[in-house]
């Protein structure tokens, strides 16, 4: 399935069928939106930078536990904390990040190409929950609370939606 036809399914659902946000919600909601979108996109990025940190200083105190056990002539405990889980976290918060930094410049002079960064953002967001809900990481409480998330995201995302440039207007209406 394109992501024009799960744009145009979505649109239905959070569009048509979802109540409307009021017009100055979405009046205000679309001003702050691309410096919400920048606050994001820097957050995102400095949540791949910490996780990076954190993985990196487990496997330290891992290191250093090794190193007291084999003076004690104890086992070695094996614990790897860059698996492949976190490095696929790490993946999809650094292509997050970017698309959100990527969307600014289109959503503050509100083109179709920002709010597309956006929905982009949000479809990795869900393919993310979708896989680390296998992994030792997720769970069933991950998955539903980044659907959630997401669920909330993309009916904010699609009230807003006729306002940017370069969007066919009578579809969504």
């Amino acid at each position: 399935m394109s992501l024009n036809k799960i744009e145009d399914m979505l649109s239905d659902v959070f569009v048509k069928k979802a109540p409307k946000m009021p017009e100055n919600g979405k009046k205000a909601l679309v001003q702050y939106l691309p410096w919400i979108d920048l606050v994001l996109g820097i957050l995102t990025l400095w949540s791949a930078l910490v996780l990076w940190h954190w993985a990196h200083l487990a496997n330290a105190f891992v290191n250093y536990a090794n190193s007291i056990n084999q003076l004690y002539g104890n086992n070695l405990v094996q614990a790897n904390r860059l698996t492949a889980g976190v490095w696929f976290g790490l993946i999809v918060l650094i292509v997050e990040g970017v698309l959100y930094l990527a969307a600014f410049p289109g959503l503050r002079e509100r083109k179709k190409s920002g709010w597309n960064l956006l929905f982009y953002a949000s479809m990795v967001n869900v393919v993310y929950a979708i896989v680390i809900f296998f992994t030792d990481y997720g769970g069933i409480g991950t998955l539903l609370g980044s659907l959630i998330g997401t669920a909330i995201g993309l009916y904010i995302l699609f009230q807003v939606r006729s306002a940017y440039k370069g969007h066919n207007t009578a579809q969504s209406e």
